[in-house]
């Protein structure tokens, strides 16, 4: 069941009941009239973000200024083709005078094959022309979002990618890896710029949008947590310097590890979400502001 709050107060406003089975992700569009849920029932579904109603259709959703929604059938099950896979909504409706078409008949436009390594995290790049894809083998391919042609391959982890994240600007991007490290790319050129390390498995890293600062989330696998302690299982969120790769601050909370974490997009807060079942919301002291990096 997806769950949506009000951060301010952490009240409770309501929910999307629909899914049978683990939701994987949730996202909201830019004028969060629509969230979109991938979940491991094989589905995904769209719903009305104000009264938590499911849409039949496809909306339109402006991603750089395009309409093109991409969704990937990787974590939910096996059987499902390793492919990244490309919904094209119906145009405005001011060039199509009939209705838009079902979502569960509206049959992806494109799809780009990915045999060797599934897919474990994508997102857009700039102006929506294509998408960054993390892989499993740690490889971080880019598509074309108009043709699905692979445009570049890297591999600079050694291990899955959990998480991807892009920078306010869209410029750079953030991943997150099993390989105890979180890495920063050129969105345009996937050229490697940072990395800051840590000696646990990183489930989510993010990018302040005010600050040089990063966010690191991750911690002990959970199947271990159990025979392990808060404090030899590295529950803390871990903050490091965007451009001296060094760490700052870490901040404790969490009896388990944390699977994803976001800055607020004013930069005054940031959340983590964790295997313990709490969503945390943590606002920054004046402090916080004041401080200034010695490199």
């Amino acid at each position: 069941i997806v769950n949506v709050w009000y951060s301010v107060n952490g009240e409770r406003l309501g929910t999307y009941n629909g899914h049978t089975g683990a939701v994987w992700c949730v996202d909201a569009d830019w004028d969060t009239r629509h969230v979109l849920t991938g979940s491991a029932d094989n589905s995904c579904r769209l719903w009305d973000c104000e009264t938590g109603e499911a849409i039949p259709q496809i909306p339109k959703f402006p991603v750089s200024g395009t309409t093109i929604l991409p969704y990937f059938f990787n974590k939910s099950s096996q059987a499902f083709p390793r492919d990244a896979r490309i919904l094209h909504p119906p145009p405005p409706p001011w060039l199509i005078p009939s209705p838009p078409l079902p979502t569960e008949n509206n049959e992806p436009y494109m799809k780009i094959p990915c045999s060797d390594s599934k897919i474990t995290s994508a997102v857009w790049g700039p102006l929506g022309e294509f998408i960054i894809a993390g892989h499993e083998n740690g490889e971080l391919n880019q598509f074309s979002a108009k043709s699905g042609e692979q445009l570049s391959n890297i591999k600079e982890h050694t291990k899955q990618i959990n998480d991807i994240q892009t920078s306010r600007d869209m410029t750079m991007f953030i991943t997150a890896s099993k390989d105890n490290t979180a890495k920063l790319f050129d969105c345009t050129s996937l050229e490697h710029l940072k990395t800051f390390r840590t000696e646990r498995p990183v489930n989510s890293a993010a990018l302040s949008p005010i600050f040089d600062h990063v966010v690191l989330g991750g911690g002990q696998e959970a199947m271990d947590v159990t025979t392990t302690s808060t404090r030899i299982g590295k529950f803390e969120a871990r903050f490091f310097h965007l451009a001296f790769e060094e760490e700052f601050g870490r901040v404790k909370g969490h009896f388990g590890p944390i699977n994803s974490v976001a800055f607020h997009p004013d930069g005054k807060s940031y959340s983590s979400g964790g295997e313990d079942g709490y969503v945390r919301i943590h606002y920054f002291d004046p402090q916080y502001f004041e401080f200034e990096f010695e490199a």
